[in-house]
């Protein structure tokens, strides 16, 4: 294989993928709103010569390169969060700006960057004459991602019918190459009381100061250490391997968390005691950790099993329909995953990534500095599609991906072009080290 041709042929590509990531900010697309950037895509895809270009009925966008036998998927989300308080904006997020090293824009690095590289990485498969009867790949343009992570893959793997052998997750990874992530998901607890008059409070049953103690049981999973004489012990003793049979990739991904993130109540009036309260509870998992094992935790908690069966412990589940008005319910709950660090895709990225840029992370002068120091293979610390693809799913998962991680989410979103060229080249050569 060629390095040096690739790395030319993605750099000779710098200008219209920036084009085309310049189109992508100009069009809003929220999640169950993408319509508008699933039709750009499938536009840019039958224009540089994909062999087939799918939207499926959620309004998943599929484009197919080659006719090998072994499926190769590369996948990018490409809804995105809405843009916050227009204030902490210093340009129009829509319109972003371009600079000889930068885009910026909503959704640059989150992550339309992503489809941008990966639908120019299968170009340049075609154009060098990479593709054989080994592989074929799909480049897909995944919707409602920042709603529910990993949906859009469900739909895909279980109706769609699409299993590659393994998928390249697109998300910004700083220039390094990413094995996992920890997992989450979104539990609720409601406890019921008895409503009364305010003035004699003794009559009612307070849900919410039912819910305070359980509060103070949530609060202490999170931050106790794990010693033998600890009533409530903490999270931290997954890292353990006395607790966590996981315990080494535990400590890779980082220990779980809990949070409470919402509180919601009922009562007659102001001057009445409160007859019902519930919480909804961010629980961020690791190696080691189910859905099964979070919720028996919460009720197991000593101020749960208190008030018995007063308190329900439950998961969120997810039924807002997409675009397509497709609803595809599924539970919030997003597992963790990661890929091992010997794993035949995780030794094939690598050696793509090396072959063509060495050993370190690489950047431009802005990133450079702080991405040499990061070791090459890492974490990502947000959740990604990963997490129906590998999760749930089983099918090897890695990431690699223009951008960085820190501007998720944030006002003067930007993301660089050298990354995308970067991207770009390693995507094309993955295949032929994984399949030769």
């Amino acid at each position: 294989m060629d390095y040096n041709k690739i790395k030319e042929a993605a750099q000779g590509y710098e200008g219209q993928m920036t084009k085309f990531l310049r189109d992508l900010v100009r069009i809003p697309g929220e999640s169950a709103d993408e319509k508008g950037h699933i039709d750009r895509i499938a536009e840019e895809m039958r224009a540089v010569g994909f062999d087939k270009v799918d939207i499926d009925p959620m309004g998943n966008v599929l484009g197919y390169m080659g006719t090998g036998k072994t499926l190769i998927g590369y996948d990018a989300h490409i809804d995105t969060v809405g843009v916050g308080n227009r204030d902490n904006w210093e340009f129009d997020p829509y319109e972003g700006f371009e600079s000889d090293t930068e885009i910026g824009g909503r959704g640059t690095s989150d992550q339309l960057g992503g489809i941008v590289s990966a639908v120019y990485g299968a170009k340049i498969m075609k154009d060098l004459g990479m593709l054989n009867d080994k592989y074929r790949v799909v480049v897909t343009g995944t919707v409602q991602e920042e709603d529910c992570d990993g949906l859009c893959w469900q739909y895909i793997i279980n109706e769609g019918k699409v299993r590659p052998e393994f998928v390249v997750s697109t998300e910004p990874t700083d220039g390094g190459i990413y094995r996992g992530q920890r997992g989450r998901m979104e539990i609720r607890v409601d406890v019921q009381g008895v409503s009364c008059h305010g003035s004699a409070p003794e009559r009612g049953d307070n849900a919410i100061y039912k819910m305070a103690d359980i509060l103070q049981d949530v609060r202490a999973l999170n931050e106790n250490d794990a010693e033998e004489g600890t009533e409530v012990k903490g999270l931290v003793k997954m890292l353990d391997e006395a607790y966590n049979k996981e315990w080494k990739e535990a400590r890779f991904l980082g220990r779980g968390t809990i949070t409470t993130s919402e509180i919601f109540f009922t009562s007659p009036s102001r001057c009445a005691v409160a007859d019902s309260c519930s919480v909804s509870l961010d629980r961020r998992m690791t190696a080691g950790e189910t859905w099964e094992s979070c919720l028996d935790e919460i009720r197991a908690l000593p101020s749960v099993q208190k008030y018995g069966d007063d308190v329900k412990v439950s998961m969120y589940n997810y039924e807002r329909p997409s675009y397509t008005g497709l609803v595809y319910p599924i539970e919030c709950y997003f597992p963790t995953w990661v890929i091992p660090e010997d794993h035949e895709v995780t030794k094939a990225l690598e050696e793509a990534y090396k072959g063509l840029y060495g050993d370190s992370r690489i950047g431009t002068a802005e990133t450079a500095d702080m991405r040499k120091v990061r070791p090459l293979t890492d974490k990502w610390t947000f959740s990604t599609n990963g997490v129906s693809i590998m999760g749930r799913n089983g099918i090897p998962c890695i990431g690699f991906g223009p951008g960085a991680e820190a501007q998720a989410h944030a006002p003067n979103e930007k993301t660089w072009k050298a990354d995308l060229v970067c991207c770009a080249a390693v995507y094309a050569a993955l295949p032929a080290c994984y399949c030769k």
